[in-house]
């Protein structure tokens, strides 16, 4: 596969404006957080990650059939890191507010508080 890199020099810019990404429906704001949102890159495989474009000349996608192992596609160099559908999720986005992760309720077995009254 031969890697057209002025496609890949095109979609390399920040696909977000002012901490968002308005071409997405419901998408996180990442203004108000500790999190920078990241550019597009290529990855070793020559694809382009996280331009929401999803149209990489060396994509597996664009050249697959029956004989494609989809595991082709699995680890973390095909992910974008801020430019992902997962942050549109409620719970992706609780991570961009910094609010650490409560522990879970759970009942104590010593009443500390027994005879206090």
């Amino acid at each position: 596969m031969a890697n057209d890199n002025s496609r890949e020099k095109q979609t390399l810019q920040q696909v977000g404006i002012d901490g968002t990404m308005p071409h997405q429906i419901d998408a996180p704001d990442f203004k108000q957080s500790s999190k920078d949102m990241q550019a597009p890159f290529v990855n070793e495989h020559g694809v382009v990650i996280g331009d929401s474009f999803y149209n990489s000349a060396n994509s597996p996608l664009n050249q697959w059939s029956t004989e494609t192992d989809p595991s082709e596609m699995s680890g973390d160099e095909w992910v974008h890191p801020t430019n992902d559908i997962g942050w549109n999720s409620p719970d992706n986005k609780d991570l961009l507010h910094d609010i650490p992760p409560t522990q879970p309720f759970q009942h104590a077995d010593k009443d500390v508080s027994y005879g206090g009254d």
